[in-house]
């Protein structure tokens, strides 16, 4: 286990220790976790008071800071004020003992976790590590280890003092709690409601899925390469109302990402990807070990299981009880739910059509767009030629992807022999490249998305359509389903992108007049 390169990595930013090949607890955390494991007559955990000092205690055990007293207050508040007397007291008497049972098992599971990590995919590191930017790569976790994740979490065990110079998210839920202590809203109560609904289900009943978490990369092809595109523009579908979670096909989900994965999830944040990340809780787990995005980067999660219904948005936002996920599970056992993470430009809306931001967000939308089973089975979206220099491949008998991890240099596109499906030769790491995996058909594997970077980051609506148009038809994707949120500056689109493709059958002619739009 020392010798493990993706465990080292990874072992800084968890609160286990290493020794003789086994990981463990402090023995102090051990003994504060048996004693909740066995219930409040044991442990004296029955109020949210005791709760917080148990917290307090088990993280000087691990020479952790000091949590800030509104965090510590927020957990008091919550299970001795908010929620009423029968829910506090099932929480001390039946979850908290579960989650520190979970806990107990959180070393083994992390160890049998890398065990199997090699064996999953022929020749590709699949096992639990700090992916860093510019470093590509795909990680698989069960649903336990992300319980268990999640409960270290719950009961801020991880270490966070060396975060920041990782530019990793927070992951603890300190300030989450300190939130809602320091000023309390219903939408900050529904957010934590979420996570409690979420280790509700799983303590009774452990999910056995498992869910994927990738950094994928591209190598921002120039305004050349836009401009000579000649591939057909997809099918744009509509919609006026609904979200984009309740899509009824096997659509990529965009989440409008901050850089730093989960935005203000586990703070105050209460718009689209935080939402997101309270109803599918699992998502959480990859703000642990994805530091955040640059401009030519997406993170993609596959698996994810939904827990909560919602109702409302921002500050309307409130927990609605039990979703029960139906999602069909693929040969990894991941739920065919696929949710790629791509941030927009913070700019005031007309610096959003300078080049050099069009540029940038057609790019990013390409990456996060990008589905690797649609180059493998058509022709090409592009290849890299050596030197970073980036065309178009015409030739649809030849297969080839973008590629920023190989160093070799290829002059001319690989064939289906030189881009063997168990050690791809680029960095986008997928289950397409695994025999059997993925035979079915694609004509549901469009882009679901909206009104990306349109909020707060200032963008401008019928721009980010457009681009994320181009980006859906260059990456092959059969269509998008745009939902509009009743924006009014989009009460039109439907007509606009009927007649357009009534006139426009290739990316290049719409490409000209979105970027003589400024």
């Amino acid at each position: 286990m020392e010798n493990r390169e993706d465990l080292n990595s990874i072992l800084p930013y968890l609160p286990l220790v290493i020794r003789s090949s086994s990981l463990y607890w402090p023995p102090r955390v051990v003994e504060a976790l048996k004693a909740m494991s066995e219930g409040p007559s044991h442990s004296q955990v029955d109020s949210g008071e005791v709760l917080r000092q148990a917290i307090f205690d088990m993280r000087r055990s691990l020479s952790f800071s000091t949590l800030e007293p509104s965090a510590s207050n927020g957990y008091a508040f919550l299970f001795d004020e908010l929620i009423d007397e029968k829910e506090s007291k099932r929480w001390f008497d039946e979850i908290i003992p579960a989650l520190a049972s979970l806990l107990l098992q959180f070393p083994s599971l992390l160890e049998v976790h890398f065990q199997n990590a090699d064996n999953i995919v022929s020749g590709i590191k699949t096992g639990l590590r700090l992916l860093n930017s510019q470093q590509a790569g795909i990680v698989f976790l069960s649903q336990e280890l992300i319980g268990a994740l999640l409960a270290c979490s719950f009961f801020c065990l991880f270490p966070d003092d060396n975060r920041g110079a990782k530019h990793l998210p927070v992951i603890n839920f300190d300030h989450l709690f300190a939130s809602l202590y320091i000023s309390y809203s219903q939408s900050q109560e529904s957010k934590i409601r979420c996570i409690m609904h979420y280790f509700e289900r799983f303590c009774s009943c452990v999910p056995i899925g498992i869910v994927s978490f990738e950094r994928k990369i591209t190598a921002a092809p120039d305004a050349d390469f836009w401009s000579k595109s000649d591939v057909s523009l997809c099918a744009f579908k509509v919609h006026s109302f609904g979200l984009i979670e309740d899509q009824p096909d096997n659509a990529l989900e965009v989440d409008f990402a901050n850089k730093y994965l989960g935005g203000g999830s586990l703070s105050r944040g209460c718009v689209q990807e935080e939402i997101r990340f309270m109803i599918n809780p699992e998502l959480i787990a990859g703000m642990l070990f994805l530091p955040r995005m640059d401009d030519n980067e997406a993170i993609e999660i596959v698996g994810a299981e939904r827990f909560s219904c919602y109702t409302g948005y921002a500050s309307s936002f409130r927990f609605a009880g039990e979703y029960i996920d139906k999602k069909a599970m693929d040969p990894f056992k991941r739920r065919r739910t696929r949710i790629v993470a791509i941030d927009a430009l913070c700019t005031p809306k007309m610096r959003h059509f300078k080049d050099i931001c069009l540029l940038r967000e057609i790019n990013k939308a390409l990456c996060g767009f990008l589905n690797c089973s649609k180059a493998w089975e058509h022709q090409n979206i592009f290849m890299d030629e050596g030197d970073n220099e980036i065309q178009l491949v015409r030739n649809g008998r030849d297969s080839g992807l973008l590629r920023t991890e190989t160093t070799a240099s290829h002059r001319t596109p690989l064939n289906d022999v030189e881009m063997n499906r168990e050690k791809p030769a680029n960095n986008l790491i997928r289950d397409f490249y695994v025999e059997g995996v993925d035979n079915e058909d694609h004509e549901d594997d469009g882009v679901a998305t909206g009104n990306w970077g349109c909020g707060v980051f200032g963008g401008d609506p019928e721009l980010k359509a457009t681009i994320q148009w181009l980006a859906a038809s260059q990456t092959r994707r059969p269509f998008i389903s745009y939902y509009t949120f009743g924006v009014e500056a989009l009460r039109n689109l439907d007509q606009v992108t009927s007649d357009t493709l009534l006139n426009f059958t290739i990316l290049e002619p719409l490409l000209q007049c979105l970027l003589f739009l400024h």
